[in-house]
């Protein structure tokens, strides 16, 4: 589930191959998306409310507008397995800013694209287990992963470089 930066919308993620976009202030549902063809892992909303984003089973990241139409679906050089987590930059199209956005796949790599044409920038790799979450710092220039390995990583986005990794070991 994600929210609205206004917060007068959640978008919800389901196993029935759907993602749903709710009016929160009568309940209902605003949009239904359909487009993927197994069961729907993550969505996220852009910082300006204009674009969602979704990955799920079937391997596929698609990007969609308000109305539930799909955009553009990324599935040449995605991931090799189920995306378990997707995320846009918060400096999405701000001055100076970056418009990309991640994603974190079963395939134990986290991918970073660019917005602007839809190519994958960076395949981040060194975790040894599947990515279970990514989050994105507030101006654009780093990413945090963490896996089923037991680690959390720190990515420069710029150079797509493996700062620090942290274990549950140490």
């Amino acid at each position: 589930v994600a929210l609205s930066n206004n917060s007068e919308f959640a978008l919800s993620a389901s196993w029935d191959r759907s993602l749903r976009l709710w009016n929160l202030k009568t309940g209902m549902t605003q949009c239904k998306f359909l487009g993927h063809t197994n069961d729907v892992l993550s969505c996220c909303m852009s910082p300006d409310n204009r674009h969602i984003l979704s990955g799920g089973r079937d391997s596929k990241l698609k990007v969609w507008n308000v109305k539930g139409e799909c955009v553009y679906t990324l599935d040449r050089e995605s991931h090799t397995d189920w995306v378990s987590c997707v995320r846009f930059s918060p400096a999405y199209n701000q001055a100076g800013g970056s418009s990309v956005f991640v994603s974190g796949g079963w395939d134990n790599v986290v991918k970073v694209w660019s917005l602007t044409d839809f190519r994958c920038v960076h395949t981040l790799r060194g975790h040894t287990g599947y990515i279970s979450s990514v989050t994105i710092s507030p101006d654009g220039s780093l990413c945090a992963s963490a896996s089923k390995d037991g680690t959390a990583r720190l990515w420069d986005l710029s150079r797509g470089e493996n700062m620090y990794e942290l274990s549950c070991d140490e």
